[in-house]
C-alpha cells in the first residue's frame, strides 16, 4: 500500500552483506575502545547493538551469523593480538577461531527467535553469552580475560553487588542491557524497514516489558551496589609494593635493588613488603637464607618474597615465601595456576596457605592467578583478609592485567597487593575494589608504592557460593541448545497440520 509506512525494498544482496559487516565492525569497535587502555566504559552497554542489527536484520538470512564472527572475532583480535602476539601462534589465531566458532554457533540464532516470537531474544543471548565465558574460565590461558564485566573495574560505585553474584552477574547485567536495547532497536528498525517481507516483528507489548524489567533490575544493581559501597571500618595495614624495572629475564634479578626499595618502604612505615615474581633465583629459605633474614629483623617488615628453582630439563618451580620479623619462614605457596608451556611447575597444588600476623590474615597468590575466580576465593575460605600478589608482566598487558585484581578484591572482600618485577603495573586495591595506589609504567620504572589499606573481612556471599551465577548461564545455555531442535519440530509439526486442515 502507498501509504504503508514499513519499507519491504529488498535492496541487492551484496549491498546488505557490506551494510551488515559494517555493522558488526562498529561492534568490533565500541567494544574494542570500552575496554583498557581505552577504558570508554559506557560503550560497553551498547556496544552489540550494532552486531544485533546486523545479525537480526540487514545480512541475509543464510549468512546472518557473519555478523557475530566478524564482531567477536574482530573485537578479540584486538583486545587479544596486540598483548598476547609474541606468545606463539595460539593466541594470534584464537580470535579467527572464535570468529568460526561464532559463525557456526549462531547459523540457528536468528530462525529459532524468529518461531519464537523473540520471547526468548534477550534471556538466550545473555545465557548464552556468560555461559561461554564461564566455558573460557575453566581455559588455562584464558581465565577472565576480556569478560564484558573488565570495562567497569574503575566504577566501584557500580561493581559492589559482585561480592553477591561474582564477575558473571555483572556480566549478566552487561548483557541484558545490551540485548534488551537490542530488542527496542529491532522494532524501532521494522516500524520503518524490513529488508524481508517475511521477518515478523517483536511484540510492542513484549519490548516494553523488556524495557521496564531490565531498567528495573539495572536501578536496583546500582541501588544495592551503593548500599555495598561504604567506608572500612576494619583495622588498616601499611603495605608496599615493590616496582622496579631491572631490565632482566624472570630469572636472575637484582635482589640488591629490591633489598633497596624494601628499606625505603620501612622508612616509610610498611608492615608487609611484596616482591615481585621469581625476584630471586633460588629458594631463599634455602640460599642466602640468613641475608633475608637479616633484612627482615632490619625492616621490622613481613617480607613476601617471590622465587623460582630450577628442576630439571627447563622446568623449573614458581613460588612465593612469607618471612617474618622473627627470621621465620611462615610457609610456601606454589602459583595454582602455572604457565605449563613456558616450563612453569607446582609441586604443592591443592595447598592455600594463609598466615597469621600481627597486622592480618595474610595469603600470597602469583601472577596469572589473579585471572582466575578459583585461586583468591579458596585462599577468602581459609580465612585470608589481604592478598599479596608477586607478579611479572610484560608492557603490552600493563594498562589491562591488574585491573583484573580489582574483581577478585570485590568477590571476596579481601585487600589485595600487586607487586610487579618489570616495573609494568603494581596496584593496591582495597577490599571494596578502589584501587589506593598504583603505577602502571609499560616498559617498566621504578616506583615504590606505599599505601595504608583496611583488611577485609572475606565473608562475601561470591566466597560461600563461588561462580554460581555462571553456573546458572552456562545450564541457560544447555538449556537453549536442546529448545532450538524442540521448536523446529513443533513447527513442522505446526506446518503439517496447517497443510492437512486445509
Amino acid at each position: 500500500m502507498a501509504n504503508d509506512p514499513v519499507s519491504h525494498r529488498r535492496p541487492p544482496t551484496w549491498a546488505r552483506i557490506v551494510i551488515g559487516l559494517l555493522l558488526a565492525v562498529v561492534s568490533a569497535v565500541l567494544l574494542t575502545l570500552a575496554f583498557p587502555p581505552y577504558g570508554l566504559w559506557p560503550l560497553i552497554w551498547v556496544g552489540f547493538i550494532p552486531l544485533l542489527i546486523a545479525q537480526y536484520r540487514v545480512l541475509p538470512r543464510q549468512v546472518s551469523s557473519l555478523a557475530s564472527a566478524v564482531a567477536v572475532g574482530g573485537w578479540l583480535g584486538g583486545y587479544l593480538i596486540p598483548i598476547f602476539g609474541g606468545s606463539g601462534t595460539y593466541m594470534v589465531g584464537l580470535p579467527l577461531v572464535i570468529g568460526v566458532l561464532s559463525f557456526l554457533f549462531d547459523r540457528g540464532a536468528r530462525a529459532f527467535h524468529q518461531r519464537t516470537g523473540y520471547c526468548w531474544f534477550v534471556l538466550q543471548g545473555t545465557a548464552a553469552w556468560v555461559g561461554i565465558e564461564m566455558i573460557r574460565s575453566f581455559v588455562p590461558i584464558m581465565g577472565t580475560w576480556a569478560f564484558v564485566a573488565n570495562t567497569l573495574y574503575n566504577q566501584a560505585w557500580l561493581i559492589q553487588p559482585v561480592s553477591v553474584f561474582g564477575i558473571f552477574g555483572l556480566g549478566v547485567l552487561v548483557m541484558l542491557v545490551n540485548y534488551t536495547l537490542g530488542l527496542g532497536a529491532l522494532w524501532l528498525f521494522d516500524r520503518r524497514w524490513r529488508p524481508d517481507a517475511e521477518i515478523s516483528s517483536p511484540d510492542a507489548r513484549l519490548v516494553r516489558r523488556w524495557l521496564v524489567g531490565v531498567g528495573g533490575v539495572l536501578v536496583a544493581w546500582v541501588v544495592l551496589s551503593l548500599l555495598l559501597l561504604r567506608p572500612a571500618t576494619t583495622p588498616t595495614v601499611r603495605v608496599a609494593a615493590l616496582h622496579l624495572d631491572d631490565g632482566g629475564p624472570p630469572l636472575g634479578r637484582a635482589v640488591s635493588q629490591f633489598e633497596a626499595q624494601t628499606r625505603q618502604a620501612a622508612q616509610q612505615g610498611a608492615q608487609l613488603i611484596v616482591w615481585p615474581e621469581g625476584s630471586i633465583d633460588g629458594d631463599p629459605q634455602e640460599e642466602r637464607s640468613a641475608d633475608f633474614q637479616a633484612l627482615a629483623a632490619e625492616t621490622g617488615a613481613h617480607l613476601v618474597l617471590g622465587y623460582v628453582v630450577d628442576v630439571e630439563d627447563g622446568l623449573w618451580r614458581n613460588e612465593a615465601t612469607v618471612l617474618a620479623p622473627s627470621g621465620e619462614f611462615l610457609g610456601v605457596y606454589g602459583k595454582d595456576h602455572p604457565v605449563v608451556f613456558g616450563g612453569e611447575m607446582n609441586t604443592s597444588l591443592g595447598i592455600y596457605p594463609v598466615y597469621e600476623t600481627p597486622f592480618g590474615r595474610l595469603a600470597t597468590i602469583i601472577c596469572y592467578d589473579l585471572d582466575f575466580t578459583d585461586t583468591a576465593r579458596r585462599m577468602a575460605r581459609n580465612g585470608a583478609q589481604i592478598i599479596a600478589v608477586p607478579s611479572h608482566d610484560w608492557p603490552a598487558i600493563a594498562a589491562k592485567h591488574y585491573t583484573h585484581l580489582v574483581f577478585r578484591a570485590v568477590e571476596n572482600r579481601v585487600a589485595m597487593v600487586k607487586s610487579d618485577g618489570s616495573g609494568n603495573d603494581s596496584v593496591i586495591v582495597d577490599p571494596y575494589g578502589r584501587i589506593v595506589e598504583r603505577a602502571v609504567t609499560p616498559g617498566g620504572e621504578e616506583v615504590l608504592l606505599v599505601a595504608d589499606v583496611p583488611l577485609g573481612t572475606g565473608d562475601s556471599l561470591a566466597v560461600r557460593l563461588g561462580d554460581w551465577v555462571g553456573w546458572l548461564c552456562l545450564a541457560g545455555l544447555a538449556f537453549f541448545i536442546v529448545l532450538d531442535p524442540v521448536t523446529k519440530r513443533k513447527a513442522r509439526r505446526d506446518a503439517l497440520s496447517e497443510r492437512t486442515a486445509e
